[in-house]
């Protein structure tokens, strides 16, 4: 019977075979007992990839939850304050964090932490653009934005107001500049508030929930299945695409507005115009 199934292996060297059966497609094959195991020859590399990432998650796991939970808060805080935003990568951050969530309990204290801190770096951001915006931006720190950047931020508030707001927290280097830019603006804090809370409680239950979510379902099948851990890297992956798609879309809608001001004359010698029907009358009637 040995026999006869090695010659059957040889002969069909990609399936495994067992009593009769052939199985998934496999290079190695042993016998244990009356049984024949092949191995597919991606098999161990998953494994490894698996154990790698068991590696990571651990280690993140290990950390205290209050002190995860804070440096959470406190990155994602340093990313809506002031100019650090564009250095302290605090959506990675709380993506990591997330992943080691062991209980709804955890999950909501990260997810309201995610939320304070974002709203505590922005009113730090706001404040410094009330007090000391236009010195800051005349720096040299603030020209290395570029000009063209807080042209951008400016224009947009001034045209979509608190909707401007909402918008420029899921916008890269915007999230940044806006608070300082309604701070130099005549934009309530409390107007700005009432716009950026949603906007950060969206975003904040968005990056919490899929690192949560693609941990845990990495978990619940990581023993059972070897490729568990390219499931949990295709899933990050899908996040991130959405992502981008969705800060594409955005940055359109936000370079429609801000060309549509440029074109109807808002921009004046670097600075905002505001423009009243009122005032194209006047022009009109002048000519």
């Amino acid at each position: 019977m040995d026999a006869l199934l090695g010659i059957l292996v040889e002969s069909t060297p990609s399936y495994a075979v067992a009593r009769g059966r052939i199985s998934r497609p496999c290079s190695s094959a042993r016998f244990e007992g009356s049984r024949l195991k092949l191995g597919f020859s991606g098999t161990g590399y998953a494994r490894g990839v698996n154990e790698l990432l068991d590696t990571l998650l651990n280690l993140v796991q290990q950390v205290d939850p209050v002190l995860r939970t804070a440096l959470a808060g406190l990155f994602i805080m340093l990313e809506t304050t002031v100019l650090l935003g564009l250095i302290v990568p605090g959506d990675t951050v709380v993506l990591v964090a997330s992943t080691a969530v062991a209980s709804p309990a955890e999950y909501v204290a990260l997810t309201v932490t995610v939320i304070i801190g974002a709203l505590v770096g922005a009113s730090l951001g706001f404040t410094i653009g009330r007090f000391f915006g236009p010195r800051l931006r005349a720096s040299r720190l603030g020209q290395r934005l570029g000009e063209a950047n807080w042209q951008r931020a400016e224009i947009f508030v001034q045209r979509r107001g608190g909707l401007a707001v909402f918008i420029s927290r899921f916008m890269p280097v915007l999230h940044s500049l806006t608070p300082l830019v309604v701070g130099m603006s005549t934009l309530r804090y409390r107007t700005f508030m009432l716009w950026l809370t949603p906007a950060c409680i969206i975003w904040a239950l968005a990056y919490v929930t899929m690192g949560a979510l693609a941990a845990d379902g990495y978990r619940s099948i990581a023993a059972q299945l070897d490729y568990a851990a390219f499931i949990f890297i295709g899933a990050f992956a899908g996040f991130w695409l959405l992502v981008f798609a969705g800060k594409k879309i955005l940055d359109r809608y936000v370079g429609a507005v801000v060309d549509g001001a440029v074109v109807d004359g808002a921009v004046v010698d670097g600075a905002v115009a505001h423009s009243t029907v009122a005032d194209r009358n006047s022009v009109d009637r002048a000519e």
